[in-house]
């Protein structure tokens, strides 16, 4: 059975929009249209690829398996379309960008739209895990991240070294204090993001190599939240040396007696890295 290429673009952009509504618009149709679309698709093979409720729908698991293949299927038809435009010069398209941090991919975005101002850009900010996820999912074109990978599908350039530091609000007991030991963290209550973050992952790992263990641990999903956390009195947020801005009355405090240094990476999909928008944002944070 010949299967409908409208049926698929219909289902891909319910599926990425997460909304029949969003997806139409996104599509300039009518919502009645898409949704009959989705519905053909559906009935010429006797399947469900959606659950409905109300306003909201969900990916069957059948749906989010077609979802991982529809994903590759456009990614590709962008490429071909990017090509054909006139992308090689780099007059136009759309770069996604995905990184588990603002300030390490900032710069190099800045540098791309300098030289190419026809180019637009999306970042997405997530764990490091969430990062090379959405690369191999085909949801990000490049990305940014602290966590190394050996998975031959990526392609990984070493761009710079960070250093993980604590910062504390300025009635904590670090305060006053420029540096602190490793070993000082016993029974302080620490203020952390999410598993599946670098930062989280390498301090864990030197806090059980010091033998220490700490207070209470915050888990949060973002470093906005950590920031807001330690100047709440939450205790000793754990960030990267780049990231910490002054301010709201927190203070710096350097950590010794254990390696802190954290790599950054640019990585891109090993089949995508000849595409023109891919090779030139690998070029351009490896500038800086």
């Amino acid at each position: 059975m010949a299967i409908s290429s409208s049926g698929l673009a219909a289902f891909h952009a319910v599926a990425q929009a997460e909304s029949f509504t969003k997806a139409a618009r996104a599509r300039n149709v009518s919502q009645p249209t898409l949704s009959a679309q989705v519905r053909a698709l559906e009935e010429a093979f006797g399947v469900r690829l959606f659950d409905r409720a109300g306003r909201t729908v969900k990916l069957t698991p059948l749906g989010q398996s077609l979802f991982v293949i529809t994903a590759r299927l456009f990614a590709a038809e962008d490429e071909a379309e990017a090509l054909l435009a006139g992308v090689r010069t780099l007059s136009r398209g759309h770069l996604r960008i995905a990184a588990d941090s603002a300030t390490h991919v900032m710069p190099a975005i800045g540098r791309i739209r300098d030289r190419h101002p026809g180019l637009t850009f999306s970042l997405t900010i997530g764990n490091s895990s969430d990062v090379l996820n959405q690369l191999i999912d085909y949801a990000a074109d490049v990305a940014v991240t602290a966590k190394q990978t050996s998975d031959p599908r990526i392609r990984s350039v070493r761009l710079s070294v960070d250093r993980l530091v604590g910062f504390v609000r300025g009635d904590h007991a670090f305060a006053g204090r420029p540096s602190v030991p490793i070993e000082a963290f016993v029974g302080q209550d620490v203020v952390l993001r999410e598993r599946g973050s670098v930062t989280r992952e390498v301090f864990e790992l030197r806090l059980a190599e010091a033998g220490v263990r700490p207070g209470h641990l915050l888990e949060v999903q973002t470093r906005e939240a950590v920031r807001d956390a330690v100047a709440t009195g939450f205790g000793v947020g754990v960030i990267f040396g780049a990231e910490f801005r002054d301010g709201e009355g927190l203070v710096r405090i350097e950590i010794t007696g254990a390696d802190l240094a954290v790599a950054q990476y640019a990585v891109c999909l090993e089949e995508r890295r000849r595409i023109p928008l891919v090779r030139s944002f690998m070029e351009a944070v490896q500038e800086g």
